[in-house]
């Protein structure tokens, strides 16, 4: 830890500090600018997500040219230069997944697959055949904190796994006296010491403790990252034992964005000197106690950042009645609702209308029944029948939710996806603009959803030939995407040649009408 303290104070103008009340933290000791990057690590291991759509690449996680490893049958490559830098470690992986029957190989979940890389990779570089370094090494794991093993370490917790055989019988006896733990977290110690019986049957090393890896499977849960590409689509899941050291806010002064495999945060804004450099870990659109929920979920957390200090004062309560809660009946109205004790109905708190709960409750069991039939015929991909389905969906969600409403703006974002899947242009921009004024109230200027969507706009008005609609939504991409994801990406390259492609031709239309 000293060794690394040094290097992120050398190298980049960090320091890593212990805190009580939230464990290590990452503060600056220099200020960083919007946009600079503030830290980027390679993955100390990785894997693609498993899609019985399409297969990727397991080094670079393209979907590209990919074909399966003829030993194994199991991983994938897109070539010879991404198979030779992932060779050391699958030559092992190889090796055992090969040995699996069939029915295991179904149970390889990429989780499973992660751990067992995560232990070869220690396996190498215990014998140096892969070279540690400061930010390149298994203690850096070790070290990781996980919030589930508390109730392991203090409460008075007996848990007995017993390797049977290595047919995969697992004898798990769980007798606990303490009432603090829930039956949830319960069930998440039987399901990672299930895992953990997995990858013993893998690995087969009569030297593995199967405690430590279900300890080190509680880990993942709390500190492996999705690795996405550049527009946010999920391709993978990796661990940057480095990167996560920072800290959680739902109102975060830095992004974390991943190029490649290469995960890099950086400043969304003006960061001081001597500020906690701090991300979101979950999606920030949302009340109050939704995101707790989400935190306490995934995390075991209760975040006490400026927002969420705010739960239950009048501004949060309005917030969330927005976001997540019903309109007013008067559609010339666009107040909030909050519960009325004495009509026990709901109220706008612009225009004083009552709202009958029985209303609410009827409307909102038919947009909950459409909703699970569009979502199921768009799951078989019924893109046709969904996308009925779904404005049916937006209808009844228009009678009962407020403008700005997260669930609408969701089923708008479908109808868009399912939209631009038909190549209907026209209808996608559409649902696109009706995104755009949520985009801007639930995400800060910054971020790079909202970068992304202006950029879906103008792509989409381009096509269509709105030129000047294009520039300006292309313009307000750009402004965005240059913080989150730098300018040196594809990407980035890829938009910022088609804002002046587009300028060019407005410059050209002009100059053709002066002529």
């Amino acid at each position: 830890m000293e060794d690394l303290q040094k290097l992120l104070l050398h190298d980049h103008g960090l320091s890593v500090s212990t805190l009580p009340e939230k464990g290590r933290c990452l503060f600056t000791t220099r200020e960083y600018s919007p946009g600079e990057i503030i830290l980027s690590e390679e993955p100390y291991v990785s894997v693609p997500n498993k899609t019985p759509v399409k297969s990727r690449c397991d080094w670079c996680f393209t979907s590209s040219n990919v074909k399966r490893c003829s030993s194994c049958q199991v991983v994938w490559y897109c070539g010879s230069k991404c198979q030779t830098s992932d060779w050391k470690v699958h030559r092992l992986e190889c090796q055992l997944l090969a040995k699996l029957e069939k029915n295991r190989i179904k149970s390889l979940t990429p989780s499973i697959r992660l751990m067992v890389k995560l232990y070869l990779r220690r396996k190498l570089q215990n014998e140096k055949v892969i070279p540690t370094s400061v930010t390149d090494n298994y203690n850096l794991v070790k070290d990781l904190v996980s919030r589930i093993l508390v109730y392991m370490e203090y409460c008075p917790v007996y848990i007995c796994i017993v390797m049977l055989s290595f047919n995969g019988v697992l004898l798990l006896n769980l007798t606990h006296f303490h009432k603090d733990i829930s039956e949830v977290e319960e069930m998440q110690l039987v399901l990672y010491a299930q895992m953990a019986s997995l990858v013993n049957i893998i690995l087969q090393w009569s030297t593995l403790n199967i405690k430590e890896i279900a300890e080190n499977f509680s880990k993942l849960a709390c500190n492996a990252h999705t690795i996405c590409d550049s527009e946010l689509i999920p391709l993978g899941t990796g661990l940057y034992p480095v990167i996560s050291i920072i800290n959680h806010s739902c109102s975060p002064n830095s992004v974390l964005v991943f190029e490649g495999r290469m995960a890099t945060v950086r400043a969304m804004q003006t960061i001081p000197k001597g500020s906690e450099v701090l991300i979101s870990y979950i999606e920030t659109a949302g009340s109050t106690m939704t995101r707790q929920k989400a935190l306490k979920d995934q995390y075991f957390f209760i975040c006490s950042c400026p927002r969420c200090i705010k739960l239950g004062e009048h501004d949060d309560i309005e917030e969330s009645a927005i976001l997540e809660g019903y309109r007013c009946k008067n559609h010339t109205c666009n107040g909030f609702l909050l519960r009325d004790l004495e009509s026990k109905g709901f109220k706008c708190q612009q225009c004083g209308i009552i709202r009958e709960k029985e209303e609410i409750v009827k409307i909102a069991s038919e947009e909950k029944t459409m909703s699970n039939k569009a979502s199921v015929a768009l799951s078989s991909c019924h893109n046709k029948e969904a996308l009925d389905m779904y404005l049916m969906v937006e209808k009844l969600q228009m009678k009962l939710c407020h403008s700005f409403s997260i669930n609408l703006m969701r089923t708008r974002e479908t109808l868009l996806k399912i939209l631009m899947e038909l190549q209907d242009w026209k209808k996608a921009l559409t649902y696109c603009r009706l995104t755009i004024p949520v985009y801007e109230r639930v995400y800060p200027k910054f971020h790079p959803l909202r970068g992304l969507q202006y950029y879906t706009c103008g792509k989409l008005e381009w096509l269509l030939g709105y030129t000047d609609e294009a520039i300006k939504s292309l313009t307000q991409a750009v402004d965005v995407l240059r913080i989150t994801h730098g300018t040196n990406t594809s990407f980035m390259k890829d938009l910022i040649a088609k804002l002046e492609e587009a300028q060019a031709e407005a410059s050209y239309k002009l100059s053709s009408m002066d002529d």
